[in-house]
C-alpha cells in the first residue's frame, strides 16, 4: 500500500496484525528534501499499548520455548529479506530522512549482516558447571530476560531500530518497539521483512505515537522486562530514571562530542580527509560524529586547508538525485540549531572558513561548515551539534589536548591520529570514551561492541556483549538425591 505521493505507507504491527491505530490518530511526515507532506504516521492509543504489551507476553513464552536453531533459521530468512530488499527499503529511508541513497542502501545491507551476527551469536551463549562438592551440581544459566520495550531515534531508521530488534530476537525475547514518528513508513518495511520470514505473531511489535506518552506506558507495565534506548542525553536520563522506580533494568545509547586528536607527527592531510568522510557522513547527523577537532598547532593549518578542501567538494542536494554526496538535515529542529550554533560561535569571534549559511531553496539543507578561532564559551564545543559543524581548534601539549577531550560530561566516541606507537597507547588508555578509533574514524561495526562511559549511557550493542542486557544469569546448585 502507498500513499498519494508513491510513498510506502506507515503502519502498526500488532500481534501479528498491521494496523492504523485504536483512534486513527495521525501525524504528518516530511520529506526534508523538499519540505512537501509525503504520508502520515499513525499514532498509538493507550489500547494500542496494551495489545502490544499482551502479544509481547504471549510472544515471548513462545519465542523462548523455540528451539534456538528454528529462532536462528527465522532471522537468517529476515536479513536474506532484508538484504533483497535494500534497494527498495534505501529510497524509503532517503525519503523521510533526507541521506543520500547510496548512505541508505548500505545501511539497509549493513543491518542484514548485523542480524545475521547476533543471530549466530545467541548460539554461543554458553553457562558453565562449577565445580563443586560432590552430589551437588551446580551451574550458571543464560535465560532471555522477558519482553523488551524499545525507543529509536530517526538519524539511522533501519540500522537504529534493528540493533535492538536483533539483539532482543537472538537472545529470545519479545519486544514493542517504539520507532521514529519521521521515519515511520522505513521501519514499517524493516519489520515487514520480519514478518515474512515467518516471525510468530506478537514476537515484534512496532509502535508510534507522542514519545512521551508512549515511553510511560511501555515503562511503567509489569509486562516490560528491560529498557532499551538510544537518544539524546536529557531523555536518556528521564527514561533511566522511570525505569529505575520500577526496577527494570536500562540499556542506554546516548549522545556524544567526539573529540578528535591530531598530534604533531600525524600526516594532516591524511587525518583531515579521514576525519572529513566522518564528519559528512548522514551530514552530521550521528552520535558518533567526530566534531571537536584538536590539532597540534604545527600542522593545524595544514590540516585546516585540506578539511576546508574536502568540505567544499561536498555535493549536497537531494538524497535521489545523482551525485549527490551529503543530504539535508533530518528536520527543522536541527536547521534551526546549525543557525544557532554557528551564529554564537561567530558572535564570539569565531571564523567561518567554509559554509555557515543555510542556501536559498526549499529543503532543510545546511552545508559543511568549517569554523576556527573558536572560543571555549562558544557553545557549539559544549552542546552536541548533531550536523555538519566542524570546529578547528589548535593545541601545544598533548596534556592541553586530552584535559580539552575529556572536559565534557560525554565519553561516547573519540579519534586520534598518531605516528607515534606509544602516543597511541597514551590515547587508548587516557582517552575517556567507549568507543576510540586510532588513525581512522570508523563507524560501529557488528563484531565489535559500542556504546559509552559518562552521560553517553551504558550497556554495549554490537560484539558477543550485545546479547548481555537481553539475557539473564542464573545460577542453580542442584543436591542430588542421597
Amino acid at each position: 500500500m502507498t500513499t498519494d505521493h508513491g510513498h510506502p505507507a506507515a503502519r502498526m504491527y500488532i500481534a501479528g496484525q498491521w494496523c492504523q491505530g485504536a483512534t486513527g490518530n495521525t501525524a504528518p511526515v516530511v520529506d526534508p528534501a523538499t519540505e512537501e507532506v509525503i504520508g502520515d504516521v499513525p499514532l498509538a492509543a493507550p489500547a494500542d499499548l496494551d495489545r502490544a504489551l499482551a502479544a509481547a507476553a504471549e510472544g515471548f513464552a513462545a519465542w523462548r520455548a523455540t528451539p534456538v536453531t528454528e529462532r536462528t533459521r527465522v532471522l537468517h530468512r529476515a536479513a536474506d529479506l532484508i538484504a533483497e530488499r535494500a534497494p527498495d527499503i534505501g529510497r524509503v529511508m532517503t525519503r523521510e530522512q533526507g541521506k543520500p541513497l547510496h548512505e541508505s542502501t548500505g545501511e539497509a545491507r549493513r543491518t542484514a549482516d548485523t542480524l545475521r551476527w547476533h543471530a549466530d551469536d545467541a548460539r554461543r551463549a554458553y553457562g558453565r558447571i562449577i565445580p563443586s562438592d560432590p552430589g551437588t551440581v551446580l551451574t550458571v544459566r543464560r535465560e532471555p530476560i522477558g519482553p523488551v520495550a524499545a525507543f529509536v531515534p530517526w538519524n539511522f531508521p533501519v540500522g537504529g531500530p534493528n540493533r535492538k530488534i536483533s539483539s532482543a530476537l537472538s537472545a529470545g525475547c519479545s519486544l514493542v518497539i517504539k520507532a521514529s514518528e519521521e521515519t515511520p513508513a522505513t521501519a514499517t518495511e524493516l519489520v515487514r521483512c520480519y514478518a515474512d520470514a515467518g516471525l510468530p505473531a506478537g514476537v515484534l511489535n512496532l509502535v508510534f505515537g507522542e514519545p512521551a506518552e508512549v515511553s510511560a506506558h511501555l515503562i511503567s507495565s509489569p509486562v516490560t522486562r528491560l529498557v532499551a534506548f538510544t537518544g539524546s542525553v536529557p531523555v536518556g536520563k528521564l527514561l533511566a530514571a522511570r525505569a529505575g522506580q520500577v526496577m527494570k533494568p536500562a540499556l542506554m545509547e546516548l549522545g556524544g562530542h567526539a573529540p578528535v586528536i591530531v598530534c604533531a607527527d600525524a600526516d594532516p592531510v591524511t587525518a583531515a580527509r579521514s576525519a572529513a568522510r566522518a564528519k559528512w557522513a548522514n551530514a552530521g547527523q550521528v552520535c558518533t560524529s567526530p566534531s571537536r577537532f584538536l590539532v597540534h598547532e604545527s600542522i593545524v593549518d595544514a590540516f585546516t586547508d585540506e578539511f576546508v578542501r574536502a568540505a567544499e567538494a561536498v555535493v549536497v542536494g537531494p538524497g535521489l538525485a545523482e551525485g549527490t554526496t551529503m543530504g539535508p538535515l533530518a528536520n527543522e529542529r536541527r536547521l534551526a540549531a546549525m543557525e544557532r550554533l554557528t551564529a554564537d560561535a561567530v558572535s564570539r569571534g569565531a571564523k567561518v572558513r567554509t559554509g555557515g549559511e543555510r542556501p536559498d531553496r526549499p529543503g532543510y539543507f545546511f552545508p559543511p561548515t568549517v569554523l576556527t578561532d573558536v572560543p571555549g564559551d562558544a557553545a557549539l564545543l559544549s552542546e552536541e551539534p548533531f550536523g555538519p559543524l566542524a570546529p578547528v581548534l589548535p593545541f601545544h601539549g598533548l596534556d592541553e589536548a586530552l584535559a580539552t577531550a575529556n572536559a565534557l560530561p560525554y565519553g561516547l566516541a573519540a579519534y586520534g591520529f598518531t605516528g607515534s606507537a606509544a602516543t597511541a597507547e597514551r590515547l587508548s588508555d587516557e582517552l575517556q570514551a567507549g568507543i576510540l578509533s586510532l588513525n581512522h574514524c570508523g563507524g560501529s561495526v557488528h563484531e565489535a561492541p559500542s556504546g559509552g562511559v559518562k552521560d553517553s549511557g551504558y550497556g554495549r550493542e554490537g560484539g558477543p556483549e550485545a546479547l548481555d542486557a537481553y539475557l539473564v544469569t542464573k545460577r542453580v546448585s542442584h543436591l542430588l538425591a542421597p
